[in-house]
């Protein structure tokens, strides 16, 4: 990246990021981890739940998102001594500081998605 006319370069984790966007789509980048984040965002969720609000992803892909979010310190994950077991996640303090941010981008996509297409209802009781 280029500020005031010097070249900067972030080393992070052994890897190099040339611009500080590319730090953030490193952590929130890919088809579900935003949408996952966006579910978390008022209050903590079941599994299950999260399964329910996103329906086109599979249970092994939604494993893999709350796996590498929790490893990035951005979702955490509680277990709780029940029979079943119950387990839910949340957002880190880290990963409260996206809210904004996710707001935003769903909002950019409200206004598109008004101006280009229209919004529909759909049947809640599958």
């Amino acid at each position: 990246m280029i500020i005031e006319g010097k070249e900067y370069e972030f080393q992070m984790d052994g890897r190099v990021f040339h611009c500080a966007l590319d730090i953030t789509m490193n952590y929130i980048g890919g088809k579900w981890k935003t949408v996952v984040l966006w579910y978390l965002r008022k209050e903590a969720k079941r599994f299950s739940e999260l399964k329910r609000h996103i329906p086109e992803i599979t249970e092994k892909m939604l494993s893999i998102q709350l796996k590498q979010l929790e490893k990035d310190g951005i979702v955490s994950r509680k277990v709780y001594a029940e029979v079943p077991p119950k387990v839910e996640y949340c957002l880190t303090e880290e990963g409260k500081s996206l809210i904004p941010l996710l707001e935003e981008m769903a909002s950019w996509g409200r206004n598109k998605g008004n101006k280009s297409g229209k919004m529909i209802e759909t049947d809640t009781k599958k």
